[in-house]
């Protein structure tokens, strides 16, 4: 891991921008720690770190308030990383279906989330390794946002994640339904009712396959977008009683 830049915000949080490998990430630690922050893994969509920086450093800076450390690393095929052309074309394809008003296939969705998650999983576990390596970063580790599929994976192959928020706001692959019962961590699923780009009946099926003793679903009225200020506030008060 190599830091790239360096920032102290307005509320003492500090900012540091890193590579690990050809991979850009972002870590976020509460300033002054007096021991070794609890880690967040902040997931997000494949939408860019760029785009995607100002809620996941609102985030961050939340979880610091909290006194835990938040990272994120962009996602295979966004941002200034190579595309990846199989995922492009699946994208395209959905497209298709969407603006024809027809089902999306499994075939499609396969395609367009799987090498998403082949990827991501073993990259957020070696920035993990390098994340634990630093002083004033210590466990316990959870993961919160992002694509369902990849947090789903995380959360079963990953032991040092310890709890997981997961918002059902995108595409499931078959697989995923298998994996979730491998799934034993506590468990925050977030589910927009009325998400105008997401299967329903899938969420609500894969919250029943998490092999998880401890799990709560919490569904709110409107769309996508329509995530209420509570929701977020109900996640970190999950994460803070699981990982402090």
């Amino acid at each position: 891991m190599r830091f790239t830049s360096e920032q102290r915000l307005d509320d003492g949080v500090l900012e540091r921008e890193f590579t690990l490998g050809e991979i850009p990430g972002i870590l976020w630690t509460p300033e002054p720690a007096a021991a070794p922050a609890p880690l967040i893994l902040l997931g997000h969509p494949p939408l860019g770190l760029r785009k995607m920086y100002p809620r996941l450093a609102a985030r961050a800076r939340h979880s610091a308030a909290e006194g835990f450390a938040a990272a994120t690393i962009e996602l295979p095929g966004s941002g200034d990383r190579p595309r990846l052309p199989a995922v492009d074309r699946a994208r395209a394809d959905l497209r298709r279906a969407l603006e024809a008003g027809e089902p999306v296939s499994d075939e499609t969705v396969d395609a367009l989330v799987l090498p998403l998650a082949d990827q991501a999983v073993p990259e957020w576990q070696a920035a993990l390794d390098a994340l634990l390596a630093l002083p004033g970063i210590g466990g316990p580790v959870g993961y919160s946002g992002g694509v369902i599929a990849i947090g789903t994976r995380l959360a079963a192959v990953e032991p040092r994640i310890s709890a997981a928020v997961l918002f059902a706001g995108s595409l499931i692959p078959r697989a995923t339904f298998d994996e979730a019962r491998q799934v034993t961590i506590p468990l925050h699923v977030l589910l927009q009712w009325d998400d105008e780009g997401n299967d329903r009946q899938a969420s609500l099926n894969l919250f029943d396959a998490f092999n998880s003793k401890e799990k709560s679903l919490h569904a709110h009225l409107g769309g996508h977008t329509a995530v209420p200020q509570s929701a977020g506030a109900a996640a970190s008060q999950f994460l803070t009683h699981h990982l402090k």
